[in-house]
């Protein structure tokens, strides 16, 4: 018994020799006959089966697709979260150039520019702004509709972003201008007619004629140049605010006798660090409008983009500080600060086509314009805190109408004209200049935009919102 199981073992274990044998032999002819084979047979083979190097050239160009893909989103993400950070800008410019009694309620307003426009472009704006980006849509060259929400957004093809960056960045536009208004303002509107006005322009006033040039309107197709948003975003949002000023009036004891009285605002270190936050993030409005940055050629003009912004922003500050020095004897800060945001602001349609030396004489332009804007307002007995329509109203057209007059890219290519860029000026900020009118006095008309006399005098922190900016001063108040 022991014999035959030994015996059996035997076999198997010879069986499975065998077998190892066998396939080491089968293995070396294998080798052999690949070894005969001469390098140009293994060419024609090669030659013949074109499969593998065209997978690896798929795959390379894949590669390149995908690092593409992640530039432009990750550039325009962190864009978009620059002009983002603006909205703090606004809020401290608009806080210190304002009283104290008056600090929440401006930082109030500008944190519901945001809340509210972000959701009210989401649900109607982007689809009245970019219909064409919409499936099934069929805009008009004056007016068209894609959809609510990006459900049914179709990126174009010659972009290599997703759709919720699209959306992320154009968003935050959207709440600039809005938010451009609460300064000029400030004061004297109470909290429910801001947020109607703010609900309104970010839904449909910036959008219709945002269309117009960004969205593929009839602004689009006459030629018509604005780069990121002299006119379509500033423009707006100055000449918004400058029809709020009209329909409110002036705050209390602003003007006198005919006289302009001085009402300085409570803190201009946070009024200057307002203007610091707005001037970093301009980085991201004006290089960010590029919208590609993968070839060599986007790269150089992002950076080009750049560099005439900081042109014009540091031409803007310094001439209105000298220029202002002469007529006043001193150097006004709050001018120089605001010489800054309007080379800003004039810069913003032109950053792509001027050259280094144009983008100097639009900043000193804008500069002059600050201040003979600030002298024309008080001269009219307009009441403006911050001086809003002087540096996104009036530099906003200047942005443009520069495109016309000095030399650029643009102009030598023969893609505009002085009447086209004037037609175009001229149509953005009508637009919001007469509906803004329109919906301010429909909210003075009902009795929800001005605060009464003895509100305003106490300030809207107190009567708007039952608190102060500054714990001390209701302690100081109390006692």
């Amino acid at each position: 018994m022991e014999l035959t199981i030994c015996t059996r073992r035997s076999w198997r274990l010879t069986g499975l020799l065998v077998g190892l044998l066998g396939l080491c032999l089968s293995l070396g002819s294998v080798a052999e006959a690949q070894d005969e084979v001469s390098p140009d047979a293994t060419a024609e083979v090669a030659a013949d089966d074109p499969g593998e190097d065209t997978s690896e050239e798929a795959a390379a160009e894949e590669a390149d697709l995908g690092v593409g893909y992640a530039l432009d989103n990750a550039f325009l993400f962190i864009a978009a979260v620059m002009v983002f950070f603006m909205q703090a800008g606004f809020a401290m410019v608009e806080a210190g150039f304002n009283a104290q009694k008056n600090a929440v309620n401006i930082l109030f307003k500008n944190a519901m520019d945001i809340c509210v426009g972000v959701l009210l472009f989401f649900l109607i704006g982007f689809g009245l702004m970019y219909p064409g980006s919409y499936e099934g849509a069929s805009p008009s060259p004056y007016f068209g509709f894609g959809g609510i929400g990006l459900d049914k957004y179709l990126p174009a093809a010659d972009r290599t972003f997703s759709p919720e960056v699209d959306w992320l960045f154009q968003a935050v536009f959207a709440a600039t201008a809005a938010t451009i208004v609460s300064g000029a303002v400030a004061g004297r509107m109470k909290v429910n007619g801001y947020l109607i006005y703010s609900a309104v322009l970010t839904a449909f006033i910036y959008p219709i004629s945002g269309y117009w040039k960004w969205g593929g309107g009839w602004l689009a197709e006459m030629g018509f140049q604005d780069f990121a948003g002299s006119a379509v975003v500033h423009g707006v949002g100055g000449f918004a605010g400058l029809a709020g000023a009209l329909i409110l009036g002036p705050r209390i004891g602003r003007f006198v006798n005919g006289k302009s009285m001085p009402m300085p605002g409570h803190s201009l270190p946070i009024a200057a660090l307002g203007v610091f936050i707005l001037w970093f993030g301009w980085y991201g409005f004006n290089p960010g409008s590029q919208l590609a940055f993968q070839s060599t050629g986007d790269i150089d003009a992002t950076m080009h983009i750049a560099v005439t912004t900081t042109l014009s922003a540091a031409a803007g500050g310094l001439v209105a500080t000298l220029l202002s020095w002469g007529i006043f004897g001193k150097p006004d800060l709050s001018m120089g600060l605001n010489g800054i945001l309007g080379g800003l602001v004039g810069i913003t349609a032109c950053c792509d086509c001027m050259s280094t030396w144009m983008a100097i004489v639009v900043g000193v332009v804008s500069g002059l314009l600050i201040i003979g804007g600030v002298m024309l307002l008080d001269k009219l007995q307009i009441d403006d805190p911050v001086g809003a329509w002087p540096v996104h109203g009036l530099c906003g057209i200047w942005g443009c109408m520069a495109i016309g007059i000095l030399p650029n890219t643009h102009l030598s290519a023969g893609s505009t004209s002085f009447m086209i860029q004037l037609i175009g000026t001229a149509a953005i900020c009508g637009w919001a200049f007469v509906t803004m009118l329109v919906l301010f006095g429909a909210l003075k008309a009902i009795g929800i935009l001005r605060v009464g006399p003895e509100e305003e005098q106490s300030g809207l922190d107190i009567s708007e919102h039952g608190m102060h900016a500054y714990p001390a001063e209701g302690l100081n108040k109390a006692s």
